[in-house]
């Protein structure tokens, strides 16, 4: 296992947030995608009420690629469903390539695994692109099972425009 510190994000973490949130779009092929700020990732993050949680998995100064020792991010945040409760909603992980099969990912996923359990939800909720097998095949390892195949739902989108276009009706 590799040497490292998993450990909740702090305002000083948003410009490596945002660069791990882009070298994961990269990966994706959906860089464009990325609109957000580090202006928004501190405003969203940090304030009296959240919209979001993160951790940050960092390397000694000595482990790090490139002068970056945030090497792994996690950003999740509560939900409800009204069939099952409170759900932890993993909206993105990423860890950098060269630090991958080194133990990070399974202890951010362990830790979100406690985190979910002492606040008592029901699951761990999250989508995972069709063509990254091999974050298909992580969490499968894990006991995730794909609703998309095995309940048939879909993910639908409604955007800003439509979301002001239907306010004014």
């Amino acid at each position: 296992m590799a040497n490292f510190v998993l450990r909740s994000a702090e305002p000083k973490d948003v410009a490596d947030i945002l660069r791990l949130i882009k070298e994961l779009a990269k990966f994706e092929e959906m860089e464009e995608k990325v609109v957000l700020t580090e202006k928004d990732l501190l405003e969203d993050g940090f304030g009296d009420h959240p919209f979001y949680h993160c951790l940050v998995a960092e390397v000694p100064k000595d482990q790090c690629t490139e002068g970056f020792s945030v090497i792994g991010f996690a950003m999740y945040y509560f939900t409800y469903d009204p069939w099952i409760g409170k759900l932890l909603y993993l909206e993105d992980f990423y860890v950098m390539q060269e630090f991958r099969g080194l133990g990070i990912g399974s202890q951010i996923l362990k830790v979100l695994s406690e985190i979910a359990v002492k606040t008592r939800c029901s699951s761990m909720h999250f989508i995972v692109a069709e063509n990254n097998k091999q974050s298909i095949e992580f969490y499968k390892r894990r006991g995730a099972a794909d609703l998309s195949s095995e309940e048939g739902w879909r993910l639908f989108e409604i955007q800003k425009q439509d979301l002001v276009k239907m306010t004014a009706k």
